[in-house]
């Protein structure tokens, strides 16, 4: 099992020295979200820095052309010596089309289209082989040598796809190399819907599930005292809290049998009453969204909680320690050594 830092964005010479400090801990890798800067950019600065794995988890996908982001992923496969994955995600409608003004409908088969469209500037881009994609919603059919970047030495980027339905989540599976598992995850969302559809979508290609990367973000509660942890778990309650508000994820609450969160967050919502919002979850709820433990246990907590689901953990909150602490992630040394061994 491996164990990643989870990181958005930040000034590029920032994040050449949190990829430095992670790999000095052990990481394997660093997993780069997208929201108010570029997730390539900080890839490549953190590519440039350090000879970790790098991780977009996830780039916005539909805003860009699919052979924009191939030939993006091509260089930054190339510098990093074939140490990058790309993941890319849907977004929500309303980013998609009134922040970025990008057609977002219909996002599932739009993604897989947008996949394949890629994969298949990466056979042109390695082979020299004339551009021939035809789908439902991308169609690519010219390259000329001088506008390709050409082979290279590493192999063809990993593409993972983030996942939250059924649909998405056996799409990643016949499809993809792997899926981002959604950060408002349960060892019950996991097991009851996470890994059969996975299953499914990969027998569908004539794969198993042992040929994905499966990447789950992790709320990780960690302290040697309770005010230690109790700080970490009411970062954790409101990030439930807002990610919950969600309706497409209300189900991850129904399957707890907390019906009706969704639409109480929302209410709390829409009303401004933050409070509110983080008071609809309860410990008990949290709980489940939460792994928790002291230093000297929380290799041991991380392990039973995802062990034979994940094949990469992602330290949700290690960046956000980082930059009160730029020491706190020598403190996971011995713990990614341990987890390296499951």
């Amino acid at each position: 099992m491996k164990l990643d830092v989870m990181t958005g964005g930040l000034p590029l010479r920032s994040m050449q020295h949190l990829a430095q400090h992670a790999s000095d801990a052990g990481f394997a890798g660093l997993v780069i979200t997208e929201a108010g800067r570029t997730a390539y950019l900080s890839c490549a600065a953190a590519a440039l820095a350090v000879d970790i794995e790098i991780l977009t988890g996830v780039a916005v996908a539909f805003p860009r052309s699919p052979m924009v982001t191939a030939q993006t992923a091509w260089e930054l496969a190339d510098v990093s010596d074939g140490r990058f994955r790309l993941g890319l995600g849907t977004q929500v409608r309303a980013h998609i089309e009134r922040r970025y003004s990008s057609t977002f409908d219909p996002p599932g088969p739009r993604m897989r289209d947008y996949l394949l469209a890629v994969r298949a500037c990466f056979e042109s881009f390695r082979t020299g082989a004339p551009l021939d994609h035809h789908g439902p919603h991308y169609d690519l059919s010219l390259l000329p040598a001088m506008w390709s970047p050409g082979p290279i030495d590493a192999p063809n980027p990993p593409i993972d796809l983030a996942a939250v339905n059924p649909w998405m989540l056996r799409a990643a599976g016949q499809h993809a190399d792997g899926v981002h598992v959604h950060p408002l995850n349960t060892p019950t969302y996991l097991r009851s819907t996470v890994l059969p559809e996975l299953t499914a979508g990969a027998e569908a290609s004539g794969r198993t599930l042992a040929d994905l990367e499966i990447i789950v973000p992790a709320f990780i509660v960690v302290g040697d005292t309770p005010d230690e942890r109790a700080r970490w778990r009411e970062l954790a309650r409101i990030q439930v809290a807002f990610y919950g508000s969600t309706p497409n994820y209300s189900f991850i609450f129904d399957q707890l049998g907390y019906d009706g969160t969704t639409t109480a967050l929302r209410t709390h919502q829409k009303g401004g009453d933050i409070a509110a919002m983080t008071a609809v979850i309860t410990d008990d709820l949290l709980a489940n969204f939460t792994v928790e433990g002291t230093w000297a246990t929380i290799a041991d907590a991380i392990a039973e909680r995802y062990d034979g689901i994940a094949t990469r953990v992602v330290n949700y909150f290690g960046a956000i320690a980082w930059t009160e602490e730029p020491r706190e992630l020598g403190r996971w040394r011995n713990i990614n050594r341990d987890l390296a061994s499951t």
